[in-house]
This record gives structure tokens, C-alpha cells and sequence, in this order.
């Protein structure tokens, strides 16, 4: 179906009416290689730190700050390009950001000081903050409502799995070509992308914003809706980066040896993977925050058991899948109920702006991690201790039921027929 004929009042009338196409599945598959590529790049200064602080003779815990204002640097830049996309257009913020994080990427190799990297890191993290909700809001604009949780879920999958392609890639190259080497493909690699995302990615079928959208996230009835999902996105990043910061250096305390400890992290996030996919069906095919708040819920009980693994592998295995699978599963679905919770003209900017939320809840984690861990607390108690936080994301994900516009009852019609 052309662009054309899409476009206007009846666009989302037509789409939800229609099959996937080809032409869909295309820019789904576009929108995921940019989250891939955003997990590759996210994660290419932790691969990298330790042969970096090496190579400069500084100490490895210098790059915290470093971590740190990468994370800031995507606060800023989903936060600021959400915006801009609504206000501008998607396509063409979302080819300047990508052009953006990947030149920054290419010449980080460059630099020669702590403070040269900081620099170029909160640069490239403006870049990576702001392509992915664009991606995010893209993949939503063009999939049929009635499967919008799983696509969006799906294609919010290119994340973790860039990460842990950029853990692979920079095993293998660094041993042969040098630190150096992984910042050259995760920046050319966008680079290279580029020619095809503007020929092959449709422009958006909403008109621009007429006023700004931030302003609108807080009117005709919106300003609960945004708070419940913020609340969501702050406590699930909290969560996610938490534990997969710690779950390793606990684990190794704990007795458990250091690979499996260090599987156990891969685990967790293997199962976010596995866990996105399952609970995004069923969150199509049924009431979708009842699924995702019940997944927070029993992703809970498995944090909680995390602590209660001991000295064995299998049962630190074990749990740290099972609540991958329900509480980070549940997370990357979440990202789906911002794009449901507003309409075409302002997606990208309510997208943007829970997610700069929630990437302040990926900074408060690691710290607070940190914070209960030099404070004495064990292993057990400490996950015992932030298991409430998926349950605070599960109250906030049932209450957010009734902001949602065209909820479950169209959707059991749907089921009906």
C-alpha cells in the first residue's frame, strides 16, 4: 500500500485493519538494526575499558565518570530529539543522530585523555539516546495496533542483542587489531546504514506539532498517563541495570566461580530477550497491562530468589533467567505502552521523555548497587531489598490501564472476531 493512500485521517483505520505487509516489515527490521547498532555502541566502552586503561596507565575505576555521562549524554538526547522529531519530522532527526553517534564513535579512537573520552562519550550518548525512540516510535507509527506490544517488543530486542554482539565482536577483534578496532565498526557501521535508512525508511504519516509537545504530555487528561509510565520505565531500568552490574561481583562473593558468574549476567538478559517475546503475545492477544503488571509481579518473587541461590550454579542460573524473563521481559514490553498511551503527533516525544526517565533510573541502579553493598548488606538481603521495585512497576503498570486510549475492550472484540 503506497504512502500516499495511507496517509491522512484513515491511515490507523487502514492499518489496523490490514495484515503486515512487506513494506512494514521492512521498516520494523530497519528500526531494529538501529537498536542493535545502539546496544553495539551503548556497550563498546565497557568492552573496552580495561585494555584502554591499559594502554593510558590510569586505573579502570577511573571509568565510572565515563559510564556516567554516556548514560546522561542518552538522558539529554531522548529527551531533547523526542522533541525535535515530533516538532521537525522522524526521518530526517532520526538520519542527523545517527550521523551524529556514528562519526563521534569513529573518532573516539582519537582521543588520548580521560577527559577528551568523557567528552566524546556524552556526545555519542546524545546521539544513541535520541535514534532509538524515533526507532521506537517509527515501528509503532507502521504496525497494526492488535500487534503492536510483540513488534515493538521485537524490535526493542535489537538492544540486548547488540550488546552481547558487541561483547563477541570486541573478543575477537581486540586480541588482533587493538582497542581501537571496536569503535571503528560500531561507528561505521552506522555510516554505512545511512544511504539505506533514507532511501528505504517512509517519512511519518502524522502531521508535525503545532505547539510544544512537551507541554502536551500534561494536557487534556494526559498528565497522569505520563507520570504512571515514567514511574514504570525508572523503576524498570533501575532494575535491569542493577542487576546486571552486580549480579556478577555478588555472585563471585557468594562462592559461586567467576564464569558462571559471569553467565549468570548473559542469562538474565538471554532471558529479557526470550521473556520480551512471550509476554508481548500474549499482552497483544489479551488485556496488555494485566500481562505485563503480572509479569513485574512474579519477576519479583524470582529477584528476590536471586539472593537464595547460594554456592550452587544451576540455581543462580536459574533464577537470574527466570526473572529476566518476567521483570526485564516486562520491561522492554513497557516500551510499548508509551507509544499506545499517545497519539501519532506526540509518540516520539512521550517516547523520549520516559525514556530519559528511565535512563535516570539506569544511573541511580549501578549507584545504589554500590551504595547497599558498602553499607554491608549480603547477597541475599540485597536482592530481597530491590524485589519491591517490580512490584512498584507492577501497580503503576494496573493503574495505567484506564489512560489508555482504545484499550482492552476493542482488543477483546478483536480476540472475538
Amino acid at each position: 500500500m503506497a504512502n500516499g493512500e495511507l496517509a491522512g485521517k484513515s491511515f490507523g483505520t487502514i492499518l489496523d485493519s490490514a495484515p503486515m505487509g512487506r513494506f512494514q516489515v521492512l521498516v520494523v527490521v530497519l528500526c531494529a538494526a538501529i537498536a542493535l547498532i545502539d546496544g553495539f555502541d551503548t556497550q563498546a566502552i565497557a568492552f573496552v575499558a580495561a585494555d584502554v586503561a591499559t594502554a593510558w596507565h590510569v586505573k579502570v575505576s577511573a571509568f565510572g565518570v565515563v559510564f556516567a555521562v554516556g548514560l546522561v549524554g542518552g538522558l539529554v538526547g531522548a529527551a531533547v530529539f523526542g522533541s525535535a522529531g515530533d516538532r521537525f519530522g522522524r526521518k530526517p532527526i532520526l538520519l542527523v543522530t545517527i550521523a551524529l553517534f556514528g562519526a563521534v564513535t569513529l573518532l573516539t579512537p582519537s582521543v588520548h585523555s580521560l577527559a577528551a573520552l568523557d567528552t566524546v562519550r556524552f556526545i555519542t550518548g546524545i546521539g544513541l539516546g535520541a535514534a532509538l525512540p524515533i526507532a521506537i516510535s517509527i515501528t509503532s507509527e507502521y504496525t497494526p495496533g492488535r500487534l503492536r506490544t510483540t513488534v515493538v517488543g521485537l524490535m526493542f530486542c535489537g538492544f540486548p542483542l547488540g550488546a552481547v554482539l558487541g561483547g563477541l565482536c570486541a573478543a575477537a577483534l581486540i586480541p588482533s587489531y587493538g582497542w581501537t578496532s571496536v569503535f571503528y565498526v560500531g561507528g561505521g557501521i552506522p555510516l554505512l546504514l545511512l544511504p539505506l535508512l533514507w532511501w528505504a525508511l517512509p517519512e511519518s504519516a502524522k502531521p508535525p506539532a503545532t505547539r510544544s509537545p512537551v507541554v502536551q504530555l500534561f494536557t487534556d487528561g494526559r498528565a497522569a498517563g505520563t507520570l504512571l509510565l515514567w514511574l514504570i520505565l525508572f523503576l524498570s531500568l533501575l532494575l535491569t541495570y542493577l542487576l546486571s552490574s552486580w549480579i556478577p561481583v555478588l555472585a563471585q562473593r557468594s562462592g559461586i566461580d567467576a564464569e558462571a558468574a559471569t553467565f549468570a549476567a548473559v542469562v538474565i538478559n538471554l532471558g529479557a530477550v526470550v521473556g520480551c517475546l512471550v509476554i508481548g503475545r500474549l499482552a497483544d492477544r489479551y488485556n496488555t497491562t494485566l500481562v505485563i503488571g503480572s509479569a513485574y509481579l512474579i519477576g519479583a518473587l524470582a529477584i528476590a530468589a536471586i539472593g537464595q541461590a547460594g554456592h550452587s550454579d544451576a540455581a543462580l542460573i536459574g533464577t537470574a533467567f527466570v526473572a529476566g524473563f518476567f521483570s526485564l521481559g516486562a520491561q522492554m514490553c513497557a516500551v510499548s505502552l508509551s507509544a499506545s498511551l499517545y497519539d501519532a503527533a506526540l509518540r516520539t516525544t512521550g517516547i523520549g521523555f520516559s525514556m530519559a526517565v528511565g535512563r535516570v533510573g539506569a544511573i541511580v541502579g549501578p549507584l545504589l548497587g554500590g551504595a547497599l553493598i558498602g553499607a554491608g548488606i549480603s547477597a541475599p538481603e540485597l536482592f530481597v531489598t530491590i524485589a519491591p521495585a517490580s512490584i512498584g512497576a507492577a501497580i503503576a503498570t494496573f493503574a495505567l490501564w484506564r489512560f489508555l486510549p482504545r484499550r482492552d475492550s476493542l482488543k477483546a472484540a478483536h480476540v472475538k472476531q
